[in-house]
């Protein structure tokens, strides 16, 4: 045990952030932190790492750990080189490393300086004592793999999501007990991402996490740790069984507040008969009947609703006549030619720096093109959710900044709600709608942000990273108002799951500002992308050398005698293994399928509930069928 945590509590004003947090943390644990915004994960991995104090608690941890965290708001000296600030560290390794970066620079200035010589050959042997080349070159590694490829670039002349992968680099490097990390995924493409899980998996050292990347929850996480109004739950296992686990509890939940009630009742029917405390039982039955009423369990699991009724949608919504953009000689967007159709979902993907965005700005007429058209049909009326939210006046409350929008709205249902019940239905109850929004924390800025934007009632929705801070929860159901949304939806996301969870088509960057259509959502855009460079590299291969001739096999000697007459397959069991692979493979998908809902599914508890029996149900028909098809198959080698 490298860390152990007891009753940590910690509040602002009157709001409980989390109360009597207890987690114990091993050498080798991978713990994911989910909750809905605002329920203090940010703060709560500040306070584990000794940054902010907490109200309440204790910790115990082992002698000299040595914890590294990746903030949200890391800074950086802006005249240091990319290399210099990776090795900031306290530790005579890194000390060694960073003079030996600031060495090398003094070499280019002075070549001949004999100090310098000498400083450089010092920090070299003291790297060679620590056996430290090996951190420079996986240094070199991780800044190369999240798109930093000049090291001895200055800070200050790196963009704003360089230096956030920059942050990330230098929290990786860092030899540590304990890493944490406050939303890692932000500002990396997909394709870093996967590369980063791969990463973790395989770091020695524990991992506490914020992220609400599910695919990486699933792929990273091996514990869950759970904020939820004040209270905290552990879940041994990645997102998904974290998903069946949660069900689990609330129904259990459920079941102790129906018990409760149940016994009020019952002993509510015995008090108004007249009992009276005369005897020592009777007063302890009255004392019972207080203690348990007394109880309030919080089962309320409001969820965000959003089904908006938007506006109507004519019959041009947005056509783009072979649009060409450049900027400074360089080619963004290399003739392209689409036409939205009313209810398209369409993710547009590809690598940071790319000109996903770019292209977004063209489509929403924010920039003309260089060559080309882009015409906007006359009903459209465009909602754009960019990747930094409009400058929010930080002294309105939040409920000022909404009705500025509007103070009703129809639902798709024709109901009228005013702009308070839709925020309550967002996950904005009434004393946070008057809270003033400079005191709001970043996720809930976010939301609020997408709120007001739904409340302009669009019929175009374009959506720049929208996953980025918004919790699992609000992500969950934005997602099912984008199925029920009338009108045509394009994003921009490296969330994977948001991804193949909506897409019906992708437009894929490819080299010079190529987009390439893929139907489907990104696993179906990755699987074809891989079959077709095989194919090329088959082809390739094939066209290098002459094909050879297939030697003639010889004929197999026949036996002259048969001790042991193996078994074979009956007439039944040759029907049954001819057919069980393709039963297999239509479980595999039933199971694929009912893990897919049970993720779209994660603030429905009720469905959820469902679905995690069912998924077990599967689990061990498909586990049935793989020891069958083993017992057939060896069965066909031994007769073979």
């Amino acid at each position: 045990m490298i860390l152990t945590l007891e009753h940590y509590t910690k509040s602002y004003g009157e709001k409980k952030l989390f109360d009597d947090v207890n987690l114990a943390i091993d050498a080798g644990d991978r713990i994911g932190i989910v909750g809905v915004n605002g329920t203090g994960k940010s703060t709560f991995l500040s306070a584990v790492a000794g940054r902010t104090p907490v109200d309440d608690g204790s910790r115990v941890e082992m002698r000299g750990l040595r914890i590294e965290v990746l903030a949200q708001d890391k800074s950086f000296a802006p005249e240091n080189t990319v290399l210099m600030e990776v090795f900031r560290g306290t530790s005579p390794l890194m000390r060694a490393l960073r003079d030996y970066e600031l060495a090398l620079k003094d070499v280019e200035d002075a070549p001949e300086d004999a100090r310098v010589q000498q400083t450089l050959a010092r920090c070299s042997e003291a790297i060679d004592a620590a056996g430290g080349w090996q951190l420079e070159s996986e240094a070199k590694t991780v800044l190369t793999q999240l798109g930093i490829q000049d090291f001895a670039a200055p800070v200050g002349t790196l963009s704003g999501g360089e230096q956030k992968r920059l942050a990330l680099a230098t929290a990786l490097v860092q030899p540590c007990d304990l890493l944490l990390l406050d939303e890692p995924t932000n500002h990396l493409d997909s394709e870093t991402i996967a590369w980063l899980e791969t990463y973790l998996a395989g770091r020695k050292g524990a991992l506490l996490l914020v992220t609400h990347d599910r695919y990486f929850l699933d792929h990273v996480a091996t514990k869950i740790l759970e904020l939820d109004k004040g209270k905290s739950y552990t879940y041994t296992g990645n997102y998904s069984a974290f998903l069946a686990q949660k069900a689990a509890r609330i129904e259990r939940e459920q079941a102790s507040e129906a018990k409760r009630q149940n016994f009020l009742r019952n002993e509510l029917k015995w008090l108004r008969r007249g009992a009276q405390a005369r005897s020592t039982k009777q007063k302890a039955r009255i004392e019972r009947y207080e203690q348990v009423k007394a109880q309030t369990p919080d089962l309320d699991r409001s969820t965000v609703e959003i089904g908006l009724a938007g506006s109507r949608l004519g019959r041009t919504v947005i056509e783009l006549d072979h649009v060409h953009y450049e900027v400074g000689g360089e080619t963004i967007v290399q003739d392209f030619t689409y036409t939205v159709l009313r209810h398209d979902r369409v993710a547009i993907l590809g690598r940071n720096g790319t000109g996903k965005t770019t292209l977004l700005n063209l489509i929403a007429g924010r920039l003309a093109p260089t060559r080309g058209t882009v015409t906007i049909g006359q009903t459209v009326k465009i909602g754009y959710f960019t990747q930094k939210a409009a400058l929010l006046d930080e002294r309105l409350r939040a409920i000022e900044y909404i009705q500025e929008a509007a103070r009703t709205i129809t639902l798709a249902d024709g109901t009228t709600i005013s702009a308070s019940q839709l925020m309550e239905r967002f996950l904005f109850p009434g004393n946070l709608q008057w809270t003033p929004i400079a005191r709001l924390s970043g996720g809930e800025k976010r939301r609020l942000y997408l709120l007001r934007i739904l409340m302009e009632s669009p019929n175009v929705l374009l959506l720049d990273e929208p996953t980025n801070d918004l919790d699992l929860e609000t992500m969950a159901v934005l997602e099912s108002f984008i199925d029920d949304f009338n009108g045509a939806i394009i994003f921009v996301s490296h969330d994977r799951f948001f991804v193949d969870r909506l897409a019906d088509k992708c437009f894929v960057y490819e080299q010079g500002g190529v987009l390439r259509l893929y139907p489907g959502g990104y696993t179906y855009y990755k699987e074809k992308a891989a079959e077709e460079q095989a194919a090329r590299e088959a082809a390739e291969a094939a066209s290098a050398k002459p094909a050879a001739k297939a030697p003639t096999a010889a004929p197999a000697p026949k036996a002259e005698t048969e001790t042991v007459r193996p078994k074979k397959l009956t007439f039944k069991e040759q029907k049954e293994y001819a057919e069980i692979e393709d039963v297999i493979a239509s479980k595999e998908g039933e199971l694929r399928a009912t893990e897919l809902l049970m993720q779209q599914n994660a603030a429905d508890y009720s469905k959820l509930a469902e679905l995690s029996k069912e998924q077990q149900r599967l689990q061990a028909e498909l586990d049935h069928l793989m020891e069958r098809w083993a017992y057939l198959e060896d069965i066909v080698e031994k007769e073979n």
